[in-house]
């Protein structure tokens, strides 16, 4: 993992001007679905446009400690909620962060010297139609003094699961895989179905895809390019799903279920993520951390 420090600093500024550059591909992907969209009950709706806010990390002492940008969209034709966030954040971890990082990464000296930096791409969208499933990616670079490692991953949660649709997105991401190393999707597909389970309800959050954290073989040039073909594959996997489900009718049992399925999404975001733990432990904006909500949800 050591790298001189003027190489890791130009590579921290590679790896958040990807993730800046993936936000903009994926927002301008998404306004082209609301413009394309001429059928249904939202049709008359002007197309979803993203709005961007910034936001600032807080900090003890009231320094800098970074920020981000939310995109979102509310209220679109084929998008009810959609945010694409990216965030540049750095300081010290606390106690509970410093834990979790330890115990996951095998680490020492992270309690000696806690400083960190962090980047990275949080995408949650929340679909009009219960016919078009809801998806969440992130991919994420973490700096320590005692090193550094990439993260992140792509699920969708369909309403109800139509197996082509599954084994397409599985396909995209694992072409992604492949191009890198033929270990990485068997082993992160695995990752996904073990992370991605609402353990309290023991079901899927939906049909899966994959979760990778902690990754680093050591050469960060392969680890950054396999993270990119990551977000690349993104929407390769997702778009084409969009595009062949959004005009589809549906029914109010349709709406009653997709709301009930939400419900559960919520849940496993407050209970479980990861990224949400870490967001509010390290004084994120709360806004942007909890942008992965839906705007409406039910629970039986």
């Amino acid at each position: 993992m050591a790298t001189n420090s003027t190489t890791m600093t130009e590579q921290k500024a590679r790896a958040a001007a990807w993730f800046v550059s993936l936000r903009d591909q994926i927002c301008a992907a998404f306004e082209r679905l609301e413009a394309a969209q001429s059928v249904g009950p939202f049709a008359d709706l002007p197309a979803g446009k993203f709005t961007r806010k910034e936001t600032k990390r807080a900090s003890d002492d009231g320094s800098d400690a970074g920020g981000g940008v939310m995109s979102v969209m509310r209220g679109g034709r084929v998008f009810e909620k959609v945010g694409v966030n990216i965030s540049e954040v750095f300081g010290t971890l606390g106690p509970a962060a410093q834990r979790a990082m330890s115990s996951r990464t095998g680490l020492e000296g992270i309690a000696e010297d806690p400083r960190f930096w962090a980047s990275g791409i949080s995408l949650v969208a929340h679909m009009r139609s219960p016919k078009t499933p809801a998806v969440h990616m992130n991919t994420r670079m973490f700096w320590t003094p005692h090193g550094w490692w990439f993260g992140g991953g792509a699920d969708l949660n369909p309403m109800v699961e139509v197996p082509e649709d599954t084994t397409f997105f599985h396909a995209q991401l694992k072409a992604a895989c492949d191009a890198h190393d033929p270990g990485y999707y068997p082993r992160y597909k695995e990752w996904a179905d073990e992370y991605f389970m609402i353990k309290h309800w023991n079901e899927p959050r939906g049909v899966g895809g994959i979760f990778y954290d902690d990754h680093c073989t050591g050469d960060w040039e392969a680890d950054f390019a396999f993270t990119q073909d990551v977000g690349r594959a993104f929407l390769k996997a997702f778009v084409p799903l969009t595009e062949k489900h959004m005009s589809e009718s549906w029914t109010a049992e349709d709406r009653e279920w997709q709301l009930i399925k939400r419900g559960r999404y919520a849940e496993f975001n407050l209970v479980y993520d990861r990224g949400t733990q870490f967001g509010l432990q390290t004084g994120h904006n709360p806004e942007a951390v909890l942008m992965s909500l839906p705007p409406e949800a039910k629970w039986p």
